[in-house]
């Protein structure tokens, strides 16, 4: 066969990239579509409905699950973050410090306490602590051992965030401050650090969610009846109506504060996105 009989032979036409990523795209959503019929065929809705939905035990749970589940839980987040937002700002100033063993301890604070479980550190300040110290009550009592607890473990990754978001601010702007006649410590205070904040404020919007999810363990201090968050005060009802719809009104409260911080969160990548464009 001769070069010119070679060029009149027909091309063979396959899938163009666009093509596939249509055809990938299709078989994945049939995947999906068929998983969910499944599960709506097979699913016993009935039985479901008994253990989940029972409207006459949720309205049993109002307002109690607002105004005391719901409350207890915002304020151990709150007070958690509050704890772990000025530890973990000193711990990042500590990590940055030209001081050798003060890096030297912030980085073996970060270590332990993102490598240890947070329910390992709530048994350790419920427990260890008031062993260790006999006769030493942490102030504020319950609220008080979730704070520092929600705040150990919280610090230690916000302390990253922040020598991020510092690290992540133009030299040029301690550079100016001290030209000006700031020093070194009133520069980060009142240039740096504000500007910082700015980078690392969906991050700590997104620990925030995140702490306000493990303030569950607080169980494991023992609580009173006036002090239970949502997952306790669920899992108590639950095991006296001998039903789970408690704990699915718990979860949906959960929701009702994770899900618009989420949306918050994402708002404010957007726009920091956008600004660097």
């Amino acid at each position: 066969m001769t070069d010119t009989d070679a060029k009149l032979q027909p091309k063979k036409k396959g899938l163009t990239r666009r093509q596939k990523r249509t055809l990938s795209r299709g078989v994945q959503y049939a995947v999906f579509l068929a998983a969910v019929i499944a599960f709506a065929v097979t699913a016993d809705w009935d039985r479901l409905q008994n253990q989940f939905a029972q409207a006459d035990i949720a309205k049993q749970m109002f307002p109690d699950v607002i105004t005391l589940a719901l409350k207890n839980t915002v304020l151990y987040t709150v007070s958690g973050f509050v704890v772990g937002l000025v530890l973990g700002m000193v711990v990042a100033l500590m990590r940055l410090s030209s001081v050798g063993p003060y890096r030297w301890l912030a980085g073996v604070y970060i270590e332990i306490f993102r490598g240890l479980p947070a329910l390992l550190i709530f048994i350790f300040v419920g427990v260890a602590v008031p062993l260790a110290f006999p006769g030493t009550e942490i102030p504020g009592g319950t609220y008080g051992k979730v704070a520092i607890a929600l705040g150990l473990v919280s610090a230690a990754y916000m302390a990253e965030t922040i020598r991020a978001g510092i690290q992540a601010v133009p030299k040029g702007q301690m550079e100016a401050a001290r030209s000006l006649g700031f020093s070194p410590a009133k520069a980060m205070v009142s240039i740096i650090v504000p500007q910082a904040f700015r980078i690392i404020l969906p991050p700590l919007t997104n620990e925030l969610v995140l702490l306000f999810k493990d303030s569950s363990l607080v169980l494991f201090l023992g609580v009173t009846l006036e002090e239970r968050e949502l997952s306790k005060y669920g899992r108590d009802l639950a095991s006296t109506t001998a039903n789970s719809t408690p704990i699915l009104v718990a979860g949906l409260c959960y929701l009702l504060v994770t899900v618009p911080l989420s949306f918050v969160v994402r708002r404010m990548e957007s726009k920091s996105q956008e600004a660097i464009r």
